[in-house]
């Protein structure tokens, strides 16, 4: 029996799909060989996605260690390599407890919940030529719905907990989730305008320059708006204030984490990995939209190690804001969405309209000249309104009445706050 994939079909472009496609084809039937290609390619997704969180955790803590002038982990293995298999054997071992009172379904589905968009997105992103599992037409679209059911997983995890705390930690990361996805969905408009499409693919192939160069606005208001999504630092703010709420498992003077609060054993295991998964995710799709993908010398051969090193690059910028800045409040955060970066987006959209409303030719593309004019007018249109509308925000900021507390006990100095 032959079965060979038609080239109509949106996984033709795998070049691993096809093949398992056409040699399950020769065991089995037709109909089943797309469940086996598919399944063992979902298969190959999923662990890539936790293969990757392990290797990120580990990445991270090394480099903290040395931002912080210290080593980081270095027992398990060279260079603490082994360090994610022992916290991996550590807490599979934990009891896996439910609190009483919580909705165990619902409970017990969350960290599959939260994993399934990681995936997903990862099935869309072309690593190198013919690596994307399905080639979509509107791949920019796919991703900013999937990343979107991240909110439902977190609620669910703070309301099913049956603790006040954890919906109270599920309810400001639901809150900064929706203010910031405004902003990153409007900073992207100007990459498909750019590159005429909204596959993943053919804005790789736009890029005759890295649109780094022809968009900063949108790549600061995206790294921002995405820092923020992920709970990075410094808008880690589930972990902040009364140290009650927290949000993420690397405070570790905190008694109670945030919407996973009451998770342990292999549920936060996945959990946690899914959040740290999620950073690698999100870096790329950065190099992606912004730094060209695979493009590089060499890159029908050499296309998979280029994508590698710019992921790891955005990787390293997530890891040293987490070690250089401190944390906001929530008051910050969610002014940082609605008066800075909505409107930095939206003038970047304004701009980036009549820039290619005025130099694409009569096929609707731009050349390499129109791109190159276009970083010319964005650089310093970015540098000048981020430092403009930044320097408004912090003297507004400053504005702000000083709220005074009455001292508790007579002789003591009056607290004054910003």
């Amino acid at each position: 029996m032959n079965c060979q994939l038609a080239s109509e079909s949106i996984f033709y472009q795998n070049a691993l799909y096809r093949f398992i496609h056409d040699a399950a084809g020769t065991f089995v039937p037709c109909s089943f060989s797309h469940v086996i290609a598919g399944l063992a390619i979902m298969l190959m997704l999923v662990n890539s996605v936790l293969l990757g969180a392990a290797l990120v955790t580990w990445l991270e803590r090394r480099l903290l260690g040395r931002l912080h002038n210290r080593i980081g982990p270095n027992r398990w293995g060279p260079f603490g390599l082994l360090q994610p298999i022992a916290d991996l054997g550590k807490l599979i071992t934990k009891e896996d407890l439910v609190p009483s009172g919580a909705d165990r379904i619902i409970f017990t589905a969350v960290p599959l919940v939260m994993m399934v968009p990681l995936v997903l997105m990862t099935a869309v992103i072309p690593f190198a030529q013919d690596t994307m599992l399905a080639d979509l037409n509107v791949g920019v679209l796919f991703i900013l719905a999937v990343s979107s059911a991240t909110t439902i997983g977190i609620f669910m995890a703070g309301w099913s907990s049956n603790n006040r705390y954890a919906l109270f930690g599920a309810a400001r990361s639901v809150a900064v989730l929706i203010s910031y996805e405004v902003p990153v969905v409007i900073s992207l408009l100007g990459v498909v305008m750019i590159s005429g499409s909204m596959s993943l693919n053919d804005i790789v192939h736009a890029q005759s320059i890295p649109f780094l160069l022809v968009q900063p606005i949108a790549l600061f208001v995206f790294v921002t708006g995405m820092s923020a999504e992920l709970n990075r630092t410094p808008f880690d703010i589930a972990e902040a204030e009364s140290e009650i709420i927290a949000g993420i498992a690397e405070a570790e003077s905190e008694i109670i984490s945030g919407y996973h609060t009451e998770y342990s054993g292999i549920k936060f295991a996945l959990i946690f990995a899914t959040e740290t998964g999620a950073m690698l995710v999100v870096s790329a799709v950065i190099t992606t939209l912004f730094l060209g993908g695979w493009n590089g010398p060499l890159e029908n051969f050499l296309g998979w190690f280029w994508f590698l090193l710019k992921t790891l690059a955005i990787i390293f910028v997530f890891i040293w804001v987490r070690a250089t800045y401190p944390r906001l409040r929530l008051d910050q955060i969610m002014a940082l969405s609605w008066k800075f970066l909505l409107p930095l987006s939206l003038i970047n959209l304004a701009i980036t309209a009549v820039e290619v409303f005025l130099l694409r030719d009569s096929s609707g593309h731009l050349s390499l000249g129109d791109l190159w004019i276009m970083a010319a007018i964005n650089i310093p249109t970015a540098i000048l309104l981020i430092l403009l509308m930044g320097g408004l925000l912090q003297k507004k900021v400053n504005s702000l009445p000083v709220r005074t507390e009455t001292p508790m006990v007579p002789g003591v100095p009056t607290i004054e706050v910003k």
